[in-house]
């Protein structure tokens, strides 16, 4: 038995475990064990698997012996470990075919770990953060959200403890014996400040990467709640990307707007928390690049036809779905692959690996300028803030903020957003300047 036999159980055991053939080339030919060994070379594994000082916790799996063709083949199955494993008290993992010794890798260790939780991250519970602290005005927004499809949706008649219990953002802490709202909770309606007290390292990084090909032409970091979110990011997908006209049997219908839902509710869904790698949507000019922070379930390519989803952040996913963001799990790639044939004619990546990669190809048309930005259609929001500053164009984004009963951060993106398209435009210093708007729209 060679090292790389016990760094393969190790790594397994971590990961999705495997199957290990003894006897077998990697290109699958035959050779055998010596039959004189196969006693000795089963009793040795058997010894060593058991011994802590080798791997830890011990492990209790036999070797079988198999006959083909006249040869001895031994095979070991390693299942899926309830912990994490260490060999001579080194950490593996498995990368496609590649037994990875991650002990000096901070991030990947505290990853392993994360993935072998019994719970969410997402459920970590916050006993001293009352419900009240989180945004009524968020809640209220999910309720009537949820009138599109069900007009009697239970949610429109609960209180917002009520609501936060139906979808399990309310829990009992296991160490404490303590109740209080989730991660996941505070994440969806809490405020920008709150969101930033529990996890600083959240935000989303969004790209426009064209002409300006060594940097980016436009860029978007949101730091926000994931409803509104999916709101800035929604946004910027539609200002970069064009809405080439397409049809689905005699329909008309927006495919872009079909692929931005799927991919941007699946990239604030499914991403681990736990971590600091920062998300990003990357729109470039024959393709659109979605990156997020993963537990991994495997590594490789997906296949639509062997899908076998994950259910990454269940009390997130399930308020995507009441509110009309989502739809069954699973659903988003095969949305993907449908809408993206429409939209390029080509098919989309979808990589699994610690960092979950989509590939959205593009047709030129896609990202092709069409006629002047300064002529860009202007959202309810844009329209808001284009009027106040008509009447009032000395106002700080402060007083923006106060006269809309926006969030300052909300403010800040319409603001950047108007400037960016050449509706407004900045006069003097930021103390005694004003604003002038180009474009009204």
């Amino acid at each position: 038995m060679t090292k790389d036999v016990y760094d393969t159980v190790c790594s397994f055991s971590n990961r999705d475990g495997g199957h290990i053939f003894l006897g077998v080339k990697d290109n699958g030919e035959i050779l055998g064990v010596d039959k004189d060994c196969v006693e000795q070379m089963k009793k040795n594994f058997v010894t060593t698997i058991n011994n802590e000082s080798k791997i830890y916790p011990p492990l209790y799996l036999t070797p079988e012996e198999y006959e083909i063709d006249g040869r001895i083949v031994l095979y070991i199955y390693v299942p899926v470990g309830k912990t994490v494993y260490r060999n001579a008290g080194r950490i593996f993992d498995r990368n496609n075919e590649s037994d990875i010794d991650i002990t000096d890798n901070a991030d990947m260790v505290f990853n392993l770990y994360a993935r072998k939780q019994s719970t969410y991250f997402v459920n970590k519970v916050y006993p001293a953060i009352p419900v009240s602290s989180l945004r009524h005005d968020l809640m209220d927004r999910a309720r009537r959200m949820t009138r599109v499809n069900n007009e009697h949706h239970p949610w429109v008649d609960m209180s917002d403890e009520e609501m936060l219990r139906s979808c399990g953002l309310i829990l009992e802490d296991p160490e404490t014996n303590k109740e209080g709202i989730t991660l996941a909770a505070i994440l969806l309606f809490g405020t920008d400040n709150r969101i930033m007290s529990v996890l600083p390292q959240h935000k989303t990084d969004a790209i426009f990467r064209v002409f300006n090909v060594d940097r980016y032409d436009d860029r978007d970091v949101v730091i926000t709640n994931l409803i509104e979110s999916y709101d800035y990011l929604i946004e910027f997908g539609k200002k970069h990307l064009n809405d080439v006209f397409t049809l689905d049997g005699i329909q008309r219908v927006s495919a872009r707007d079909k692929i931005l839902r799927e991919i941007i509710s699946n990239l604030l869904i499914h991403r681990d928390f736990s971590g600091g790698y920062v998300p990003k949507l990357v729109i470039e000019r024959d393709k659109i690049i979605i990156e997020n922070a993963s537990l991994a379930h495997g590594h490789g390519n997906l296949n639509l036809k062997t899908l076998r989803p994950f259910a990454k952040n269940p009390p997130i996913a399930k308020v995507f779905r009441e509110i009309g963001l989502a739809d069954e799990l699973g659903s988003g790639m095969r949305n993907s692959y449908k809408y993206t044939k429409l939209y390029s004619g080509g098919e989309p990546i979808f990589t699994e690996a610690d960092v979950f990669t989509t590939v959205i190809p593009l047709s030129e048309a896609a990202t092709a300028t069409v006629g002047p930005t300064t002529q860009a259609e202007l959202s309810e929001k844009d329209r808001a803030l284009v009027n106040i500053l008509l009447k009032h164009p000395d106002y700080t984004q402060t007083k923006l903020a106060d006269e809309l009963g926006w969030d300052i951060n909300t403010v800040k993106y319409y603001m950047n957003k108007l400037k960016k398209n050449a509706v407004i435009q900045r006069h003097g210093t930021s103390q005694n300047g004003h604003w002038k708007v180009l474009y009204k729209g």
